[in-house]
């Protein structure tokens, strides 16, 4: 399968800011260009952190309040977050503001592996680092949603071509394949269970699809089989772990 990777989505053009940008400045940038985020970049493009609005809210927020006590800094509530606001709240520049280290994807990780690191960090703006990690690009929430916004006719033929044909070897009319908003209804009739199995399992990778439907039929089912005389009957399970 050949899934589409962050290298391809990307946007290249990217607003940085230095270690040494003064905090006002980097503000300024973020609400000209109307972005959440920025990277902050040493002079050799590796990325040191990440400055987003969080952060200077934060700064903001722990501006004017009083020093908390010792118990409430290390008991109450919320306590990290509000020594992370403390130690913000004189920063004044984008080095001493910013998040870091930052959470960083590689340009040739997949779009489902960006997804879930966005998720899991609970950020909306991914920096793209190249193999000797420096910046190469920037993706947002935004690019890896268009994935989902694939057109039917492009995701069927993808599914026809990288499954059927050149993954389960079978003609490109051997099944009925039809996509609505994303969706994948296979129809028809293969050799052995596993190759449905295989069938369905592969198409939910492809980028775009939002689900299958599975309507296959079999005509031997070699479920019971051991794996290795399964793989003399059809095709090797270990070739296709390897996908």
């Amino acid at each position: 399968m050949h899934h589409r990777v962050i290298g391809q989505i990307m946007n290249r053009d990217v607003v940085t800011v230095e270690a040494d940008t003064p905090v006002k400045q980097a503000a300024a940038l973020l609400a000209r260009n109307g972005i959440s985020g920025l990277p902050v970049v040493d002079d050799d493009d590796r990325v040191l952190g990440v400055l987003s609005k969080t952060d200077l809210t934060l700064r903001q927020a722990a501006q004017g309040t009083e020093p908390p006590s010792w118990w409430q800094t290390r008991l109450a509530p919320g306590a990290r977050r509000e020594r992370i606001a403390r130690q913000k709240a004189g920063a004044r520049t984008a080095g001493e503001l910013m998040t870091s280290p930052a959470i960083t994807v590689h340009a040739r990780q997949s779009i489902a592996e960006a997804a879930r690191v966005m998720a899991a960090g609970g950020v909306e703006r991914l920096p793209v680092i190249d193999e000797e990690g420096r910046l190469a690009g920037i993706v947002s929430r935004s690019d890896l949603l268009r994935v989902f916004l694939r057109p039917d006719g492009e995701i069927r033929d993808e599914v026809v071509q990288e499954v059927l044909v050149r993954t389960l070897w079978l003609p490109p009319d051997s099944l009925r394949v039809e996509v609505d908003d994303g969706v994948v209804t296979l129809n028809g009739t293969v050799s052995r269970r596993s190759e449905a199995g295989i069938a369905v399992r592969l198409t939910g990778r492809v980028d775009g699809v939002v689900s299958v439907v599975d309507e296959l039929a079999w005509e031997e089912d070699d479920s019971g089989l051991p794996p290795g005389e399964r793989a003399m009957h059809g095709i090797a399970e270990e070739w296709l772990r390897r996908r």
